[in-house]
């Protein structure tokens, strides 16, 4: 992939873009293994690639400059604007949404938050775009102020957008590297954008995550869903279960699923999701997915868990270690605390593990396991 960003020293985010993309996969692959170790029952299936350009679903900007003259990005070390909106990293919906959203910045007069004084209303354009080409801008401000000058503007915005669907705005007054803050002004009608995969309907709201990359997320639902089915479970735990990815693609008639999540966005997302497909056996509960697990009065028959960085933690892999549950599904992000929790859990070996090449041109990768008791 070529870069003019990165051949000019603007921006250097694509760590291994000089790297030729079978050779970033084969590296992550033997870097994941090296970390598993030796495993004498462990099949490794092929990995799951992706473009190598044009895959983001998310554009997360940083805005700078002026009203009249935004640049829509990263801050360079200075502190200063760096304009990345033609980043080959998006897909093509969000290219085309940018430059309209540059003008709307200026029509609506708002004013970019600048760090060294401080001053300043606008932090970030969040741009995701869905499967079917929809698109859910937010906007994340210091104040309230701005909001009377978006809604006054947002018809010119949905006539120069057609695609666009959900439109609110993010309150972070807070002078700190937080992206977000924890209020949302819903200010279109549609309240959660449709992510369309594999026959599953997701729904994603404002505050609620999805996967960076778009094929490689549904590649990865594929996998677990060929996991779960082929063992037949009749009751599946989806632990930080986000917007019910997992979970719903892994319902089937007969099957009690739970998914539970700490984001009440994201759980009325997935409850939308499982309400809209006739789902009664599919159940999502806002709360701590640990906390969840250890106040069970019994355990189910698999439990998938995607964690965080961090991993699942001593607490959740001790009790899934004396659960007696069968079979965990285990999506990483962070194949050293996969590799911690693995050893916390002697009696849960892994089977399976395919990795998942979600971040190209980047160190990073998901990776798909699939342990058994013994």
């Amino acid at each position: 992939m070529h870069c003019a960003y990165h051949e000019a020293g603007r921006c250097r985010s694509c760590t291994l873009l000089g790297t030729p993309y079978p050779r970033q996969v084969a590296d992550k692959e033997r870097h994941c293994r090296e970390l598993l170790g030796p495993q004498p029952d462990l099949y490794w299936l092929d990995p799951v690639t992706s473009s190598e350009a044009g895959f983001r679903n998310k554009a997360k900007m940083v805005v700078t400059g002026s009203p009249d003259e935004p640049a829509l990005g990263i801050l360079d070390p200075e502190g200063g604007g760096v304009d990345l909106r033609d980043c080959g990293l998006y897909l093509p919906g969000i290219h085309a949404a940018l430059p309209v959203l540059a003008d709307f910045v200026g029509r609506a007069a708002l004013t970019p938050y600048d760090l060294a004084t401080r001053r300043g209303e606008l932090k970030y354009l969040l741009v995701t775009q869905s499967p079917d080409g929809e698109l859910m801008v937010r906007f994340v401000l210091r104040s309230q102020e701005p909001v009377a000058r978006l809604r006054k503007h947002l018809p010119w915005l949905r006539e120069a957008l057609p695609t666009l669907r959900v439109v609110s705005a993010n309150l972070q007054p807070e002078h700190k590297a937080v992206l977000e803050g924890e209020r949302e002004l819903l200010l279109s009608a549609e309240e959660s954008l449709r992510m369309r995969m594999d026959g599953v309907d997701l729904h994603l709201r404002p505050q609620s995550f999805f996967q960076t990359n778009t094929e490689v997320a549904a590649a990865l639902y594929r996998q677990a869903r060929q996991w779960v089915d082929d063992r037949s479970p009749s009751s599946v735990w989806d632990l930080y279960c986000g917007v019910g990815g997992f979970a719903l693609h892994c319902a089937t008639p007969g099957r009690q699923v739970i998914g539970v999540e700490t984001s009440p966005e994201a759980v009325a997302s997935a409850q939308r999701s499982a309400r809209e497909a006739g789902l009664g056996s599919v159940r999502f509960l806002a709360g701590d997915a640990t906390a969840f697990a250890l106040g069970a009065s019994s355990a189910p028959d698999l439990v998938v868990v995607n964690p965080p960085r961090r991993g699942i933690g001593a607490e959740l892999a001790a009790w899934l270690e004396r659960s007696g549950v069968r079979h965990v599904v285990y999506s990483s992000c962070n194949a050293q605390s996969l590799v911690q929790d693995l050893a916390a859990m002697p009696s849960l070996r892994p089977r399976r593990a395919r990795l998942l090449d979600m971040f190209p041109q980047t160190a990073h990768y998901e990776v798909l396991t699939l342990l058994e008791r013994v």
